[in-house]
């Protein structure tokens, strides 16, 4: 039976290299994962010796990184190996890296109470209150690497259609965007990318979604009142917060979409905010 090898109490590159390996090989997808101590092999056999066995993170083998003193890492190695071309897989591997070389002492604000739930901060409680189910923890968190990499995946899937179809327009609070798509994590990319209120519209189902960022001096209610004025038969929600109004989301399947496009929207939010 194929198996995967790596050091006991697992952290977020060995997980990460063992998720890779069951993600985008299909015949490793089954395998079974053992461990060993820091730098030894299974059953001190001699590392990559034998096709059914891949070690990660351990070993000193073609995916170990500890021999050596170059900026990489065992997830990385192991997509290297792959051939891939992914620029979400690229930047999440970045972070796996950066983690891995301890360089999370040179992120914005360290420490912030923010960093303590991240993946590699989740995952180093875990080998203390998961210590004697190994197992299960390395399935919980390869779970969090499938929402991870769509989350990745979705954030360069917006920049890309911001840059390309984006339509930016500006209000007394500063530059805001429109946009028309299915991607729902334009929304907040937009926001971090510095515009104070966003506009999507999806296509699929035709409902709107306008955010703004929570700044006291941004109120939307008085959108909330025009758009009801404008389309009564839409269904129309405003936060409590009076940063977001909703038009359809998720959460609310049932709620029903607005009969007005994506112009005709940014042209009330500039009349109304202009």
């Amino acid at each position: 039976m194929k198996t995967i090898v790596t050091h006991f109490a697992p952290d977020l590159d060995g997980i990460t290299s063992i998720w890779l390996l069951k993600t985008f090989l299909p015949e490793w997808k089954e395998a079974a994962i053992a461990f060993v101590p820091a730098g030894k092999t299974l059953q001190d056999t001699p590392v990559d010796s034998d096709l059914e066995v891949v070690h990660v993170d351990t070993g000193f083998g073609k995916f170990d990184h500890h021999q050596s003193n170059e900026d990489t890492c065992a997830a990385l190695l192991v997509y290297e190996s792959l051939g891939k071309k992914d620029e979400a897989l690229e930047r999440l591997l970045r972070v796996v890296n950066d983690v891995d070389h301890f360089r999370e002492v040179f992120f914005p604000s360290p420490m912030s109470d923010v960093w303590d739930l991240s993946l590699g901060s989740i995952i180093d409680g875990m080998n203390m209150t998961m210590v004697n189910d190994p197992l299960s923890m390395i399935d919980g968190v390869m779970d969090c690497m499938d929402a991870s990499y769509k989350i990745f995946q979705n954030k360069v899937w917006a920049e890309k259609e911001i840059k390309e179809k984006g339509v930016e327009f500006t209000t007394q609070f500063g530059k805001s965007l429109g946009i028309e798509t299915v991607n729902r994590e334009a929304v907040h990319v937009g926001q971090k990318m510095g515009y104070v209120i966003v506009v999507r519209k999806d296509p699929k189902i035709g409902s709107i979604q306008i955010k703004s960022i929570p700044k006291d001096e941004i109120d939307l209610t008085a959108l909330y009142d025009e758009m009801r004025k404008l389309d009564p038969d839409a269904t129309w929600f405003l936060h409590a917060s009076k940063h977001m109004l909703l038009n359809g989301s998720a959460k609310n399947p049932d709620m029903k979409p607005t009969k007005l496009i994506l112009n005709e929207v940014i042209e009330i939010v500039k009349k109304i905010y202009g």
